[in-house]
């Protein structure tokens, strides 16, 4: 789409956006609003995220706590376990005044238009994509009443309870997917993730569906083989033509970003975790996510991670070294870029949890290898959207198959740990995924003066503002969730 396109997006859009849960009294049924199709562009940005909220709930936190990167700056608060609230609330302040607005006018726009059936089940569906995305990290948070100051007068919302919130999430994705055919929906090329694919979207939603189910076992076994159930029947995600993402551009108005890849360019601080450098050995992914800080190297035998957990007086203290420029980072000529795509979900992810379901109940054929294999080959495989340089030919992925069996007998932490490789840079689902199934088993640091006395944060924390704001159902989330820190775990992150 063209740059005039998201500048007309921004204008309409993004200007009338402030932080925090009380929105701007716009009546969202006046006659000369924005087209509903326009809107969906927009939500679907907003859902992939501006520099704003990547830098910080995606990589300061989410992406240093399950050591995908690692750095010894200071203000990279989730490498430390140190307690940053702006940053730990930004994916809630910026959410809700864009994505979770946008969406919930769409879907009031599309009744008072009379739209068709498909549009209303897409704006479902990736109105259930962005809630998901906040529970996940914070657990109680408005839903019910979110978004709508404009559409009931709500502007301080309660926190409605995650269990509560599953609930109608997965209900509103199996109606959803009911509702979609096999056509291209009136939405057209508006949509930049399935440009109107119905079917693309249907397997989106039972592939959601199998996501949230899985959350649920920990809390509810037998709903989460109820839920994955469904979604295997329903039809999930089939290859990797299926991926939710969203393709990038890097123009000079800078609409069309890759928020990541905005942080990538004006910070140059994070690299590759130790952690994730060491699962990666033997593995062709490596080169092409990393490369040597110093000299832009990607001969795997220059690739160094660098240990969690330390600031640059620490790091002298354990390695000698001054400066890390020693150290692999993300690689830059390949998966930093502001025009690189944004995932949402993959088909690999998708054949993991179909593994994981065959090995819990049997599921998706009974036989949890040839789904494991489709997921590694599947992970390695859509590296190729992020350019040539990205392509990794079939006879290296099935040598490191040969190399890597699956393994029965560690089924659940290999499944998992091949998870979180393959969700990198989506680090809000490698976090989620790794509270949920414990894989891979990180080693947690202990810098001196954390939050969390040693241990792995388990959501991020609520706007400040809230407890002035909104203090009402502000002490009401603490009274049934528990308090308001990094180490709270959510509802279905029972221990």
């Amino acid at each position: 789409m063209k740059n005039s396109v998201y500048i007309l997006l921004i204008t309409l859009l993004l200007g009338a956006c402030d932080k925090g849960f009380e929105e701007i009294n716009v009546n969202p049924t006046k006659p000369d609003q924005v087209s509903v199709s326009t809107k969906l562009t927009a939500t679907q940005l907003y859902t992939s995220g501006s520099r704003y909220e990547n830098w910080r709930a995606n990589l300061i936190y989410s992406s240093t706590m399950i050591q995908h990167l690692a750095t010894t700056a200071g203000y990279w608060s989730g490498d430390k376990y140190t307690w940053n609230r702006g940053y730990a609330a930004s994916l809630i302040d910026q959410y809700y005044p864009t994505a979770v607005k946008s969406v919930e006018d769409m879907l009031l726009q599309l009744e008072t238009e009379d739209a068709p059936a498909e549009m209303k089940a897409i704006t479902r569906i990736m109105r259930v994509f962005i809630y998901h995305r906040l529970t996940d990290m914070y657990g109680d948070i408005p839903y019910f009443n979110g978004g709508k100051a404009v559409i009931n007068g709500t502007l301080k919302p309660e926190y409605d309870a995650q269990s509560a919130i599953y609930a109608d999430m997965l209900k509103e994705l199996e109606e959803s997917a009911a509702a979609l055919g096999d056509g291209t929906s009136a939405f057209g090329a508006a949509d930049i993730m399935f440009q109107g694919d119905q079917a693309k979207w249907r397997r989106f939603a039972y592939s959601m569906m199998l996501r949230l189910g899985l959350r649920l076992v920990k809390v509810d076994p037998a709903a989460a083989e109820q839920w994955a159930t469904k979604a295997i029947s329903g039809g999930v995600m089939e290859s990797n033509a299926d991926i939710a993402y969203i393709q990038h551009t890097a123009g000079p108005e800078g609409i069309n970003k890759n928020g990541n890849g905005e942080v990538f360019s004006a910070d140059g601080n994070p690299r590759m975790s130790e952690t994730f450098v060491n699962v990666l050995q033997g593995d062709p992914r490596l080169p092409i996510l990393a490369a040597r800080r110093s000299d832009g190297s990607t001969d795997p035998a220059d690739l160094k991670g660098l240990p969690n957990g330390l600031d640059a007086n620490l790091l002298l203290q354990q390695t000698g070294e001054e400066d890390t420029t020693p150290y692999a980072e993300p690689n830059r000529n390949i998966i930093t870029g502001e025009d690189a795509p944004m995932f949402f979900q993959t088909y690999a992810e998708v054949e993991f949890m179909l593994a994981e379901a065959a090995v819990r109940w049997g599921l998706a054929g009974g036989d949890p290898e040839p789904h494991y294999n489709a997921g590694v080959r599947a992970a390695m495989n859509m590296l190729e959207l992020y350019g040539s340089a990205a392509v990794i030919d079939e006879a290296d992925i099935s040598a490191y198959l040969a190399a890597n069996p699956f393994d029965s007998a560690n089924a659940l932490e290999q499944i998992n740990t091949q998870y979180w490789a393959a969700t990198f840079l989506n680090e809000y689902e490698a976090f989620a995924n790794w509270r949920r199934t414990g894989f891979p088993v990180l080693i947690p640091v202990n810098y001196p003066g954390n939050e969390t006395n040693g241990t792995i944060p388990r959501r991020l924390t609520y706007p400040e503002s809230e407890q002035s704001n909104n203090a009402e159902n502000y002490q009401a989330v603490l009274a049934a969730q528990g308090p308001d820190l990094l180490t709270t775990r959510v509802w279905w992150d029972a221990e």
